[in-house]
């Protein structure tokens, strides 16, 4: 049978609005820039439209938001870009996401009852623009009528600012990138040129010397922006701090909004726990229709079909634009649009490519491949989550170790020398830690690097790995790191990352060490992200953390792997190993790690396989 959707086309010219101001509660004005539909490009056309929304930290004057602004308005929306509080044309204090929602509240009821607004009211963005939507969200708005949720955040104590326990330092980083762009940098070049001087030249030095002191930096002359990122970095504890509305959009899901929510998120993007996490927890308590999109992609990269050194073929590539606007056609407009035949759920499993350099590409890529599918909800039904036990000697088995093996294997972690990170999900630091998917070897445009030896050759990380695959095995789900560990620290870090290792070929004489995922855990964390709890030296514990979600197919001839390590630097920031407060001690000490996988102490991870 054919299917003949229908969608909105072109049929307006566009005039815009400038520096709309709009009170919100407290009497600060913000600024907006609204595209509206016309006849002539003067004179609004008349009637009533659907709005769409979008709130910005990063000027809502961008050539990428004209040109989206003015793509909607054409086709029958009114169209708003507007500077969030404190940044840009806009009034007030700005204090990263954290408190956006009364804002985004505030603007959205504006908006639906301005002369030209039928009353309802879209929101979109990705990022900063896709967290601040949850989060007015979570005060359910009568206007508010659908969102596009973009890389957007659950709950940034969880999953994207911290990371069980540990500070993601990208945000240091976003700091002083934000600082270039704030309302006190641009009304003073001089500033201006410092803080840019800070983030171009000087941030590799100003990485190597995190965690950040207060007073230190250029961003002592922006005491909002200092604010901030010193809170972000001594917070520790999962207290009201991290529960505000703009940060913790789950311990309000109660009351958020029940509308048509499409989420967007990547495998390598930094928000890949709170993207499914939104669509899971939502769908499951409210009667609209929740969609999640799962692609290939590092940060908000959409249309980008590589993740650092990999690609994933033409088909990983999306239009955004044609997809958010089938989705206000079918949820604003009421038109039968492709939303009207998806399934809830639409993902990218990795790995069904030629496994080969392509050498087509300017920058000789590894083909790893893959495909979208469709599923009625996530985590997959048909999934079997099965236990990956350490073995001794390095093995990785579905078999349990028994007591006939050695009960454990030690290494050191020494804080000055951590592990250089290697990609994966990361954002807002691209200049500093490269996001996406690499071979997991040592190369001197990584900060940390000292040679061009493979990775896991440190001494201080662990590897352990199946032999190699009989058969295909796909891992699509939610990934769980059961460690069995102790220290001779009362406090230190636990890192798990696992890879998808290509044997050798002619192409990669050494294989491919394709980092799939990883995380970390804080050993102070381990009980409680309330109540921080120190260890006696030489006591195994039991750490349970979650890696990110994946969807990949491990081919026959590769092998799983895993690595175990203490540090993953300067994606996370280094445990001191002393136990002090987090983000002031500048003491450190060497720790004695040691990894159990005995009968007593089964270290595993639980990867989610697929049912044949």
């Amino acid at each position: 049978m054919n299917t003949r959707y229908e969608g909105s086309n072109i049929g307006y010219d566009v005039t815009i609005r400038k520096n709309v101001m709009t009170t919100m509660r407290d009497g600060i004005q913000l600024a907006s820039d609204i595209y509206l539909p016309s006849n002539d490009g003067k004179e609004i056309a008349p009637g009533n439209f659907p709005v769409i929304l979008e709130r910005t930290p990063y000027d809502k004057t961008t050539a990428r938001n004209v040109t989206n602004g003015k793509y909607f308005a054409r086709r029958g929306y009114v169209t708003v870009y507007q500077d969030v509080r404190g940044r840009f044309a806009s009034e007030g204090e700005w204090y990263a996401f954290a408190k956006e929602a009364p804002d985004g509240f505030d603007t959205v009821q504006w908006l639906g009852v301005q002369e030209w607004s039928n009353g309802k009211v879209g929101t979109m963005g990705g990022s900063y623009a896709g967290s601040d939507q949850s989060a007015l969200a979570t005060m359910n708005p009568s206007h508010l009528s659908t969102m596009v949720v973009a890389v957007g955040a659950s709950n940034y104590y969880h999953g994207s600012m911290r990371q069980n326990g540990a500070l993601e330092q990208r945000f240091m980083v976003y700091a002083f990138r934000m600082a270039m762009t704030s309302k006190e940098a641009i009304a003073d070049p001089g500033l201006q040129a410092e803080i840019k001087k800070a983030f171009i030249d000087d941030m590799p030095d100003i990485v190597r010397n995190l965690p950040l002191k207060e007073g230190a930096t250029v961003l002592r002359r922006l005491p909002s922006y200092e604010r901030w990122a010193i809170d972000i970095l001594t917070h520790g504890e999962y207290d009201d701090y991290w529960k505000q509305r703009g940060y913790a959009i789950d311990e309000y899901y109660e009351e958020h909004a029940d509308i048509p929510t499409l989420y967007l998120g990547g495998w390598y993007d930094s928000y890949a726990r709170n993207t499914p996490k939104s669509y899971v927890e939502l769908s499951a308590i409210k009667e609209s229709q929740q969609v999640l999109l799962m692609g290939p992609w590092t940060h908000g990269a959409f249309e980008v079909t590589h993740s650092g050194d990999v690609d994933f073929g033409t088909e990983a590539h999306v239009n955004m634009n044609d997809l958010r606007l089938a989705w206000f056609d079918h949820y604003m407009k009421g038109l039968r649009t492709e939303f009207a035949d998806w399934s809830p759920v639409r993902i990218f499993t990795m790995g069904t490519g030629s496994q080969r350099m392509n050498k087509h590409d300017y920058d000789r890529r590894l083909d790893h491949g893959g495909y979208w599918r469709s599923e009625p909800d996530w985590p997959l039904a048909d999934t079997k989550e099965t236990a990956f036990y350490l073995r001794a000697g390095g093995g990785l088995s579905e078999v349990a170790p028994d007591d006939s093996e050695s009960e454990s294997t030690g290494y050191t972690f020494d804080p000055k020398n951590p592990v250089p990170t290697m990609g994966g999900g990361i954002s807002a630091a691209d200049s500093i830690i490269l996001p996406g998917a690499f071979d997991q070897r040592e190369r001197p445009d990584f900060i940390g690097c000292v040679g061009t030896q493979p990775l896991n050759s440190r001494q201080d990380i662990l590897t352990f790995q199946t032999p190699e695959l009989e058969e295909d095995i796909e891992i699509t789900g939610d990934i769980v790191m059961r460690l069995w560990a102790s220290s001779s620290a009362v406090d230190t870090d636990f890192t798990a990352k696992l890879i998808d290792l290509y044997p050798p070929s002619s192409d990669y004489p050494d294989g491919f060490a394709m980092n799939i995922t990883d995380s970390i855990i804080r050993a102070r964390y381990r009980n409680s992200w309330e109540n921080p709890e120190m260890m006696e030296p030489g006591t195994p514990y039991k750490f349970t953390f979650h890696l990110y979600p994946t969807s990949n197919i491990f081919r026959k001839g590769h092998r799983i792997r895993l690595d175990i390590s203490s540090s993953n630097w300067p994606r996370f920031d280094v445990n001191l190993n002393t136990g002090g407060p987090l983000g002031i001690e500048q003491r450190y000490e060497i720790a004695h790690q040691t990894i159990y996988h005995s009968l007593e102490h089964p270290s595993h991870i639980l990867l989610p396989l697929q049912k044949e």
